[in-house]
């Protein structure tokens, strides 16, 4: 509720005989949950999840993807071989049939009163189930011609209604410019403008949580005023305005979040002092079988000095994939043990904690540290000897910062892959001691050009260099015609005694399809190779089910390990070579390379091959980008001038929020603008108590999912 926190049962007890001013009542309609517009119960709520649309302001900010504007509308009848179109009609027929070649054929035909013309899909049978008879759906297209009519290959496609729905009149007849918007299964793009529309309504004359000064400094167009124009646009230019409104909010929002973060940090400077001498960690130096590599002694200087400083280090360790980051995080644990403290090392499922614990009690064997396992429910004796200090270093999930877990003295605690783990958990973990020195680690690469303007509140370092010895990775997009090429090669690599990868389609809108899918790629390959060694793990196994395939598939125990993207982090085989990607166009180019970062961490050469057939410009720039770039870095600053948005993980657990409107390689001059605007209100009134700040701090505590409250109301 954007009002003040109450002190005393008293105060509060009068706010709520108060009566609330108008507009702040209509904001917190807009926090409100989703069941509170009409028509929208508790099963179409339940519906609405996949979508991430679980309150009013969720529906406002789910954005059309694309506008079907009437006058670029072709009547079918005036539709020409090879030109692009766009045509509305109802469907009057889908129809599945096989082809001579015993392909699977759909052939969905919209008619919109000047003629006929086809949709055809091949072994995409699904499409039949979205398009049903009756319905009224627009299609994007190249038109061609076959069998006596006019027929568009694979068109993108809208529903736009129903015969039933009066959607179809209100949205063709009366509106000229139509919102349509991702939509998932028993929620459509006509039902999503119905509720968007009431939402509107419900907002209407609400507060603007942005203070007026800023809004008038950038010439912004009024929140209530932007969600409508973004929604219902009344033309070019108001959407336009509309949505810098909205991109300003995201990241003016995201950096008052960073800048409150940053000054209570800075308030409360104090930490504690790592003296040790560094035996220890010379001495873990020397028995590696290997040299470091230059950003790897780099990045130990600067935490190392970062943690004999008196006050609390907040730093960022970033890692190209296979870079080295784990062993530069136990150089710091043992400067941190040498020193009189605890370590611990928080990572964000059980395999990837197994693998870290097991990992590093091989790299400290001959040392003096004693390393516990913390994961599910612990023993009561290993949560006695955490307590006690007769544990070191400790290395576990989530399962850290639960309330039964104390520390005798935490002075450094790590957190692996940071951004799948929320703020609140990450600032947990801090709570465990007495403000420990925080070192946060990721292997997803952030452009250089944003890692300042993004991590305002941390410091940053970055290992930039692979360990020698290895090969690398030669990556290879294919396309089906390939396909039995690719594994004859496949069987050659097992043959030679080496393991292999098989990553199954991503499919968002479906656990089940995607587990259905990875099962049956499992069958088709052990059918295939019926010598190799098939096994299947996916995200609906449980925890000890998945540990054990992947300790077998590290002991050399399966040869083909078939996979849904469980695997994108922190899997260690350095005897798989192979890494072969179904449906690679459906994935994000982050997710690629860390897929692609599984193999090649042997001393063999290693071969990743994407299956993809994009069929839009955007998916074909993500191909070309993952096959020309190996470096991270440099792909990460493709993808930003690819996407130029989006959550800026590919999660919705960076502790940061999504941005879906701010295009950041677009925008860096306005987040630059934003940033010093929000740092300069936070320097004047660091907790947002001022009577002109209060609504701009319930709206940034809401964009990050009240992970804040901690700072304005400790």
């Amino acid at each position: 509720m954007p009002q003040d926190k109450p002190d005393e049962k008293a105060s509060a007890s009068a706010a709520a005989r108060r009566p609330m001013p108008p507009a702040v009542e209509a904001l917190n309609r807009f926090a409100a949950p989703i069941t509170a517009l009409s028509g929208i119960g508790p099963a179409m709520a339940r519906k609405l999840e996949p979508l991430g649309i679980a309150t009013v302001s969720d529906l406002l900010y789910h954005l059309p993807r694309r506008y079907l504007d009437r006058s670029n509308v072709t009547p079918i009848r005036e539709a020409k071989v090879g030109e692009d179109v766009t045509v509305v009609g109802t469907v009057t027929e889908a129809d599945s049939r096989t082809t001579r070649s015993r392909k699977k054929m759909l052939v969905v035909t919209l008619f919109d009163g000047t003629g006929y013309v086809s949709g055809v899909w091949f072994n995409q049978d699904y499409h039949k189930d979205k398009l049903t008879v009756g319905s009224l759906a627009a299609f994007s297209g190249k038109v061609g011609f076959l069998y006596n009519m006019l027929q568009i290959t694979n068109p993108s496609y809208d529903i736009l209604g129903s015969e039933e729905s009066d959607e179809r009149v209100e949205g063709l007849n009366t509106g000229r410019i139509i919102p349509l918007y991702p939509a998932t299964a028993g929620v459509t793009s006509a039902v999503l403008r119905r509720f968007v529309a009431r939402a509107l309504e419900a907002v209407k004359g609400m507060a603007d949580p942005v203070p007026p000064p800023v809004v008038a400094r950038f010439g912004l167009m009024g929140l209530e005023d932007a969600l409508s124009e973004v929604h219902f646009p009344s033309g070019a230019e108001a959407l336009k305005k509309a949505r810098y409104r909205l991109a300003f909010d995201e990241l003016f929002t995201m950096q008052v979040g960073l800048a409150v973060t940053r000054k209570r940090r800075q308030s409360q400077a104090r930490g504690v002092s790592h003296t040790g001498a560094g035996e220890l960690a010379d001495r873990f130096k020397s028995a590696l079988p290997f040299e470091l590599t230059g950003s790897q002694r780099r990045a130990f200087d600067e935490i190392s000095a970062d943690m004999r400083a008196p006050v609390q280090m907040n730093r960022l360790l970033q890692g190209e994939v296979g870079s080295g980051k784990t062993v530069v995080a136990v150089m710091a644990l043992l400067l941190a043990v040498e020193s009189g403290y605890q370590g611990a090392m928080m990572a964000p499922t059980e395999i990837l904690a197994h693998q870290h614990y097991r990992r590093i009690s091989e790299m400290l064997a001959g040392l003096p540290v004693c390393l516990e396992l913390l994961t599910g429910a612990p023993s009561k004796a290993v949560l006695e000897a955490i307590a006690s200090g007769e544990v070191d270093i400790v290395v576990g999930t989530h399962a850290l910062v639960s309330a039964q877990v104390s520390f005798a003295n935490l002075g450094l605690a790590i957190v692996d892959e940071q951004h799948r783990f929320g703020l609140e958990q990450r600032v947990l973990l801090g709570r465990k001691g007495k403000d420990p020195d925080m070192l946060h680690m990721s292997a997803t690469p952030i452009p250089r050009t944003l890692s300042l303007t993004l991590f305002g509140d941390l410091d940053v370092s970055v290992i930039d260099e692979i360990p020698s010895g290895r090969k690398g990775v030669v990556t290879h997009v294919a396309g089906q015609d390939e396909r039995e090429g690719i594994f004859a090669m496949v069987a050659r690599e097992v043959g030679a005694g080496r393991q292999v990868f098989v990553v199954c389609p991503l499919i968002e809108e479906s656990d089940k399809l995607e587990v259905r899918a990875a099962a049956e790629e499992a069958q088709r390959i052990a059918r295939e190779l019926p010598e190799a060694r098939v096994e299947l793990v996916h995200g609906q196994m449980k925890g000890v089910e998945k540990r054990e395939v992947m300790e077998r598939f590290g002991a050399g125990e399966i040869d083909i390990l078939i996979t849904t993207v469980m695997v994108e982090v922190g899997v260690d085989v350095p005897n798989a070579t192979v890494m072969i990607v179904e449906d690679a166009d459906r994935f994000g180019l982050a997710q690629l390379h860390q897929l692609r970062g599984r193999i090649g961490r042997g001393t063999e050469r290693a071969i990743c091959v994407f299956f993809a057939d994009p069929t839009t410009e955007e998916g074909k720039a993500r191909m070309e980008a993952i096959r020309q770039y190996s470096d991270g870095f440099a792909l990460a600053e493709a993808d930003l001038a690819i996407r130029g948005e989006g959550s800026l993980f590919g999660t919705r657990q960076s502790g940061l929020p999504d941005l879906k409107v701010a295009r950041l390689a677009r925008n860096l001059d306005l987040i630059r603008k934003a940033r010093a605007e929000a740092f300069a209100i936070v320097d004047k009134d660091p907790t947002l108590s001022n009577k002109e700040n209060v609504l701009l701090r319930w709206e940034t505590n809401r964009r990050f999912g009240g992970a804040l409250d901690w700072l304005f109301h400790a």
